[in-house]
């Protein structure tokens, strides 16, 4: 196939029609500039727009580690994977992060992937390991590059990049207009592709502001929850108890509500996302973490409990809706006497809500698990098979399906759950009996 043929099917594994003004911009600066810095606002498509080219440039016959891409979040690291995946490229993958097993690690990259992706910390660590060569490392990703500076990753970063001498190109991303390009990458007369500067707000994204008449937001968030109904929405709050409070208060008045932080243990963070992902869990409540870099699609409404002390911040959390041209709407929650910051220039309108709690309804989804995946030699049509021939599902019965390297997770219609489940106690899968219950 010719490159043209590999992109255009690279593309259809996505299910994306066509490529944006920014994605074609970018895929031709990287295949014809050595230095590239591309802004794009949160939820653009930056990801495609580098792996796209990437894919050109990588070559079959080197069996080492062709590009590197540095991430700040273990989050961001395996989005990426999951788009290059459903690429199709042909080209081996590997993902390195914190919280991660090393040794599957050490493993994976005995069979050195083309592309490798991996934030700072555990990317090092490999280095003094001697994990993998980066002799053949020709490209260099710096994905999200100011958040990883913002969390003190400099230091790694410089050894890193230092310790990459054939690398001829390099690319560095951000959702952040002017920010400062870091002096070990080395730029010297870099191609500017800039869709942030002068350009407004997702033309799709309104925002309005709710006012609360008392000190604690809570009651006028839950009313506002009950006026938007079943919609799937975040909440931002700049510390992690408020977020963890927000997502108590909200059970007990009967409303689902994850939370999503850094402190969250890995695999915790990873099923609270998926959860959300398939719909199981309307309402999400998160930290600036969850600003960028996250695999969240179909986003209606962003909700900020608390207001962000910068402007970037507020405009990363935006970006979460109104995203590919969508529409979307973001929710200022103020108290009375509380003053909008200067980042916010055009006063927006305010939001009468309704004068008592109605609850929104229940998610139509419930997640199980399988204590199978990949490894397992499973797969999402084997799933849907087994759920439908034994456990008597229709197709409407299944939302998303997500198998991972030894464990999977799929949406089910919850009133079919616990039927579904009395039926497949017996059952096996290819040949093998997997654990299957309710995700918790």
């Amino acid at each position: 196939m010719s490159d043209q043929e590999n992109i255009t099917a690279a593309i259809a594994g996505l299910g994306v029609s066509a490529l944006n003004e920014m994605q074609e911009a970018a895929q031709s600066a990287i295949l014809e500039s050595n230095e590239v810095l591309l802004l794009s606002p949160t939820g653009s498509g930056k990801t495609l727009a580098f792996l796209l080219p990437i894919m050109s440039l990588l070559q079959k016959e080197v069996d080492q580690v062709q590009c590197l891409v540095i991430v700040p979040t273990r989050e961001l690291a395996l989005q990426i994977e999951q788009v290059w995946r459903k690429m199709s490229t042909g080209f081996k993958v590997t993902c390195c992060y914190g919280g991660h097993d090393m040794q599957t690690e050490v493993r994976s990259l005995t069979e050195p992937p083309a592309l490798l992706i991996g934030t700072p910390g555990r990317l090092l660590d490999h280095m003094h390991r001697q994990s993998f060569s980066y002799r053949s490392i020709f490209t260099l990703i710096l994905d999200e590059f100011d958040k990883s500076l913002e969390m003190g990753f400099q230091e790694e970063m410089t050894e890193i990049v230092r310790n990459l001498r054939n690398v001829k190109k390099k690319i560095l991303v951000s959702a952040t207009a002017g920010s400062k390009i870091p002096s070990f990458v080395s730029f010297k007369n870099p191609v500017e592709i800039d869709f942030i500067s002068n350009r407004n707000q997702a033309s799709g994204l309104t925002v309005v502001q709710v006012v609360s008449e008392k000190n604690d937001k809570m009651d006028s968030l839950l009313r506002l929850l009950g006026d938007l109904g079943s919609e799937s929405t975040m909440i931002f709050c700049n510390q992690r108890d408020s977020v963890e409070r927000i997502s108590a208060v909200l059970k007990e008045e009967g409303v689902d509500c994850a939370f999503f932080h850094g402190k969250l243990e890995q695999e915790d963070r990873e099923r609270t996302l998926m959860r959300f992902r398939n719909g199981s869990v309307l309402y999400l409540a998160a930290t600036d973490l969850a600003a960028r870099g996250l695999d969240i699609p179909d986003m209606k409404h962003v909700i900020h409990f608390e207001l962000p002390m910068k402007g970037d911040e507020f405009r990363h959390r935006n970006g979460r809706t109104a995203r590919m041209e969508a529409e979307g709407t973001a929710y200022i929650l103020t108290n009375v006497d509380e003053k909008l910051p200067d980042y916010i220039t055009i006063k927006p309108k305010v939001l009468a809500l309704s004068a008592t709690f109605k609850a929104p309804p229940t998610s139509v989804w419930t997640t199980i698990y399988i204590s199978g995946g990949k490894k397992n030699k499973l797969n999402k049509m084997d799933i849907v098979g087994f759920l439908l021939q034994k456990g008597k599902l229709e197709k409407q019965d299944l939302g998303l399906i997500e198998v991972k390297d030894t464990i999977s997770f799929a949406a089910v219609n919850r009133s079919k759950v616990k039927a579904m489940l009395s039926l497949i106690g017996e059952e096996k899968m290819k040949g093998k009996k997997f654990k299957i219950e309710v995700a918790r």
